[in-house]
């Protein structure tokens, strides 16, 4: 179940609630119980991996790129 983040207007408290989807835009009230509360958008982040570019021998993307002194050239 996802958790949604409010803030409230009235006192300035900021809460989170675990919602299901479709219950996530009724009204809700902030612990304190002010209605004036609004849904914030909530920032996140994806970690993972990125399909690298091959390497040659020597940790350059570009062969010949290293200058001619390394075993990419062999």
């Amino acid at each position: 179940m996802p958790v949604y983040e409010y803030r409230c207007k009235t006192c300035d408290t900021s809460f989170e609630e675990r919602r299901s989807a479709t219950e996530a835009s009724p009204a809700v009230l902030c612990p304190v119980g002010h209605s004036d509360v609004v849904k914030l958008i909530s920032m996140f982040a994806a970690t993972g991996r990125a399909e690298a570019s091959p390497m040659t021998a020597c940790g350059s993307p570009v062969p010949g790129s290293c200058g001619g002194g390394c075993a990419c050239h062999s």
